[in-house]
């Protein structure tokens, strides 16, 4: 059964940032209080490694994996830098890659490819690491509550990486998705391109306030998107600039399950 969505919940702020918190295990997303809901996602991380990782065949030793589970955490929507992982565990770049690669199968993190078609810039080459599921992100990080959550620095990208899945459990069919990065640091943090080869560009903002940095709109100029759109904490839908509206997380959900339907 696939994680609770934004669209499966209550249309309200409350319901959407409890979601975000505690994650789309309905378990966790329907326990009684913040602690309890914390408890069940640290019970589910520790009978994950015991128990159902060995019974795949994985010789992993469960503590490694958990230091990397949890330094993958600490580097949620960062670039891959396995060299950078294998030191601190003291282990082959190779061992790293295996271990994410096992983490991505059973669906625990998801690799974000870099845009590297010719645009004459030198790109971003080795993918973004998000970890799928923002509960079980906030459980490694020991993060209970929202204000702890609010006050903490993975807020940002742990929001970034909350809509990413929300919006690719929707994705329009034979859509592929990428980030973009120049070696200037001209960046977009989701690029979709659809079936017929045109791009949407998306732009993740935690703030109440839909505005972004000039690198969106340089990012927007080399690559010529079809739509381009940011999304925001806030609930309103409106024009912030030429071809790029601000949009709440469930309606850019809404937006692609409409294209979808016209595909």
């Amino acid at each position: 059964m696939s994680p609770l969505s934004v669209i499966e919940i209550a249309h309200t702020r409350v319901a959407r940032e409890s979601l975000w918190l505690r994650g789309g295990f309905p378990d966790s997303y329907l326990a009684e209080n913040d602690k309890n809901s914390l408890a069940l996602r640290k019970d589910f991380i520790r009978t994950y490694l015991e128990r159902d990782i060995p019974l795949f065949g994985s010789r992993v030793p469960a503590t490694t994996l958990e230091r990397l589970w949890t330094m993958l955490a600490h580097r949620q929507g960062s670039v891959l830098n396995a060299a950078e992982l294998a030191r601190s565990l003291e282990i082959s770049a190779q061992s790293v890659t295996r271990y994410i690669d096992l983490l991505t199968d059973l669906l625990l993190v998801r690799r974000l490819p870099p845009y590297t078609v010719n645009v004459g810039k030198r790109l971003t080459k080795s993918p973004k690491i998000y970890l799928r599921d923002s509960g079980l992100l906030h459980a490694l990080l020991g993060i209970e509550n929202s204000v702890q959550l609010a006050g903490h620095p993975i807020v940002g990208v742990s929001w970034e990486g909350f809509v990413l899945e929300n919006l690719l459990a929707v994705l329009p069919w034979r859509s592929s998705v990428f980030f973009y990065r120049t070696a200037k640091g001209v960046e977009m943090d989701l690029l979709i391109e659809r079936a017929d080869g045109s791009l949407w560009a998306i732009e993740i903002k935690r703030s109440l306030s839909a505005k972004v940095e000039r690198g969106f709109y340089a990012a927007c100029e080399d690559l010529k998107p079809q739509r381009a759109f940011v999304v925001y904490a806030g609930d309103d839908r409106y024009p912030i600039a030429e071809g790029v509206e601000a949009i709440s997380i469930r309606g850019m959900v809404e937006e692609l399950l409409a294209d979808n339907l016209m595909v």
